[in-house]
């Protein structure tokens, strides 16, 4: 899906060219994987000779939201702050991390005033 968000419509060789060798797939997998893709409605498939041309019916931003959405109700009852605790705990957070968690929270704080 990410190469078809940079740059659509591409055909399934072009696909497996930006992504095949990266994910270690054969294209036979990456065909496979297109074909579950236009089952879910998440591709069109559009015929141009004898190729067919991708482009994602899914908005990045759309699948990012459900996904994130997904992860905290799955594995933190749906409450972001146990997520950071976790990440927080599990590795050091940078000051730019931290910077930016304090900018969010000041934002958040300027939000709800």
């Amino acid at each position: 899906m990410e190469a078809l968000w940079r740059r659509e419509p591409l055909t399934a060789e072009e696909i497996f060219a930006e992504v095949g060798a990266g994910q270690g797939w054969a294209e036979p997998t990456l065909k496979t994987l297109l074909s579950r893709l236009l089952k879910k409605n998440a591709v069109s498939a559009e015929k141009d000779g004898r190729r067919y041309l991708y482009r994602p019916l899914v908005v990045r931003a759309d699948y990012v939201e459900a996904e994130s959405q997904g992860l905290l109700d799955r594995l933190f009852d749906g409450r972001l702050a146990p997520l950071v605790s976790h990440f927080s705990d599990r590795q050091k957070l940078t000051p730019q991390d931290l910077a930016d968690l304090k900018r969010l929270i000041a934002e958040l704080d300027n939000d709800d005033r």
